[in-house]
């Protein structure tokens, strides 16, 4: 692994973890010639996904996506780096559950949506509001009112 401080080829694994639930190992490592520590992330090799966006065009399944959607929505919330990439990896787990080749862009965010309710209603609400596009704050308030009304009946 090329040390990203000196940019030697060479290092030593010092010490390796698994991470996000068993889907990825966090390796500890030392350039050999600087002696500067870094971390790498070994993954699954990414899945050949196309999204069709709601226009109709496809692109590749992106990663980078979501997490840039989730750190938006978990934006000065108590949610950890590490839970936000638990989060992307429990997705990308049920997108790879699917087992199909091409998926909406809408499953996928709804996918994020859910998830998204079950830890943070903040968090919801602000990818809720980009997702779906809001136009008023009518349509804000409804989405408001749904999540206190669930929130009540769980409290009967």
């Amino acid at each position: 692994m090329k040390c990203p401080f000196c940019g030697n080829p060479d290092s030593k694994v010092i010490d390796s973890r698994s991470a996000e639930s068993g889907q990825v190992i966090r390796r500890r490592r030392e350039c050999k010639n600087c002696k500067r520590r870094f971390t790498t992330f070994e993954r699954f090799e990414q899945f050949p996904v196309a999204v069709v966006k709601r226009n109709g065009d496809k692109e590749s399944y992106k990663r980078e996506k979501i997490l840039i959607g989730l750190r938006k929505a978990f934006e000065k919330r108590p949610v950890t780096s590490q839970q936000i990439e638990e989060l992307a990896s429990k997705i990308e787990s049920e997108l790879r559950a699917e087992g199909k080749e091409e998926v909406p862009s809408s499953f996928i965010g709804m996918l994020v949506l859910k998830c998204l309710k079950e830890i943070d209603e903040v968090a919801y609400l602000r990818f809720a509001s980009v997702y779906k596009d809001f136009q008023s704050i009518t349509e804000f308030q409804s989405e408001l009112g749904q999540l206190l009304e669930k929130k009540e009946d769980k409290g009967n």
